[in-house]
């Protein structure tokens, strides 16, 4: 009928068979292009082009969203011994405070980055085109408030982003959203070009803004 046994021989016996505790391993790509090898050596062209022209290149990225409030988190912090801070026991979604989403753009000629973090409690299927609006809207904020500056003699913006995700609209920045963007309050034009990588195929659009003072 079996035998009796504890938890520490158990695991005694295990370790003795050489296993321990692993968490899972991010190992498996999934499907991917035939041609990847080359998607990405036509970025690093465009992109090494681009510098080699004194023209800014970004590379942008959304992360995950974070609920907003008390909510336990990891990490820990110096605190009064057995005064731990209180937080919520369940992880629901506070309406009025909503989720945290950060995006983020990378300079790459000055290897500096910028992180715009808007606030969304929108779950329904408008929710993608509320996160294309606001990464449109953060690199046109970076250009307004460094890039302008930083590249005054700039006639194009190269950008490069994962197909994934709000990334998936980054193509918009070449058309539609191009002539939203606060770009357009440049004095000379300016073409934006977007390459997107995505496991069926590089994706690149190009979009010129044209105004004046």
């Amino acid at each position: 009928m079996g035998h009796r046994i504890g938890r520490s021989t158990v695991a005694d016996l295990l370790h003795r068979e050489r296993f321990s505790l692993q968490a899972n391993c991010k190992t498996r790509e999934g499907q991917s292009h035939p041609d990847r090898d080359a998607q990405f050596a036509h970025l690093n062209a465009r992109v090494r082009g681009a510098l080699a022209d004194g023209e800014p290149v970004i590379s942008v990225d959304t992360k995950k969203k974070e609920l907003v409030g008390d909510f336990k988190n990891a990490g820990r912090t110096w605190r009064p011994k057995g005064q731990p801070e209180e937080v919520r026991v369940h992880d629901f979604l506070i309406e009025e405070l909503g989720r945290a989403a950060p995006y983020g753009v990378y300079d790459l000629a000055a290897n500096a980055g910028w992180v715009s973090v808007g606030m969304n409690n929108d779950t329904s299927s408008r929710a993608l085109r509320v996160d294309a609006a606001f990464a449109v809207q953060t690199i046109g904020r970076w250009w307004q408030e460094v890039g302008e500056a930083r590249y005054p003699s700039a006639t194009r913006l190269t950008i490069t982003a994962d197909g994934g995700g709000s990334n998936a609209s980054a193509r918009d920045c070449g058309s539609s959203n191009c002539n939203a963007s606060p770009l357009n309050s440049a004095s000379t034009s300016r073409c934006i070009t977007c390459h997107r990588a995505r496991a069926n195929g590089t994706r690149s659009s190009t979009g010129c803004s044209h105004s004046s003072r």
